[in-house]
């Protein structure tokens, strides 16, 4: 399948898609990526993570994905990664799709996933005495879309929601990579990560990759890619190979 093919499909005929935002980001962010799906056919609903802690927003996927009827692909970028590795054992998981994200093991944590790899000093985090982290106003662009119109990098600047910084020292008690299928869209421009940290969690996890030049925002500035990524483990899960 690819977002270029232009046949239509009859509501319920292909597996949902449920998408996962990360932190400081909101879901309004995935909004071409739905456009592009929904009008495939697919059923796609979006999760909003209160980013309040792990056990918070695996609770919110885990709530989306007990609605879904039948297989469902679950996406997730940057932090969402981790959310859907721990709740990607739902039963109505058949595929995942990390964009840009993270993806520990049992036991590990977010944070650990840095370890051995390059400094991101675009990518700057401001944390309140609360605990809660916002990326830097000034710096916002440049870290997180520097490929992004001005008007849509200041949009997702102005919608941030804050996490909770200790979010990412929280372990996981679940890996749903390591009994399901995933695949991994990886922007070769990230500020935010170290590219040769994604490419070392994809070869981990087996994951299928399409690297694509973009910033973090991946799913905004090539939603088409990441769309037609979507597309393929939906295509998967409808024809498992042998």
């Amino acid at each position: 399948m690819s977002v270029a093919d232009t046949t239509t499909h009859t509501p319920g005929s292909l597996p949902n898609v449920v998408l996962v935002h990360g932190a400081f980001a909101d879901g309004s962010g995935w909004r071409a990526v739905y456009d592009r799906l929904t009008a495939r056919g697919h059923r796609v609903t979006i999760v909003q993570n209160p980013l309040t802690s792990l056990a918070d927003d695996v609770a919110a996927t885990r709530r989306v994905l007990d609605l879904q009827e039948g297989p469902t692909i679950l996406v997730a970028h940057s932090w969402g990664g981790t959310v859907i590795t721990e709740a990607g054992d739902h039963p109505n998981v058949a595929g995942l799709v990390y964009v840009s994200a993270i993806a520990p093991d049992v036991g590990e944590t977010t944070s650990q996933q840095y370890e051995g790899f390059a400094a991101t000093p675009d990518f700057v985090i401001n944390v309140g005495e609360d605990g809660f982290g916002f990326l830097d106003h000034d710096r916002f662009m440049t870290g997180f879309a520097h490929d992004a119109s001005e008007a849509d990098a200041a949009f997702l600047r102005d919608s941030q929601i804050p996490i909770n910084m200790a979010a990412f020292g929280e372990k996981l008690e679940h890996a749903a990579w390591r009994t399901t299928p995933s695949w991994a869209v990886i922007p070769t421009e990230d500020r935010a990560f170290d590219g040769a940290m994604l490419r070392h969690m994809a070869e981990r996890i087996g994951a299928t990759v399409t690297e694509v030049r973009a910033s973090h925002a991946v799913f905004l500035t090539q939603s088409d890619i990441v769309a037609e990524t979507i597309e393929r483990a939906a295509d998967s899960v409808l024809s498992p190979r042998s």
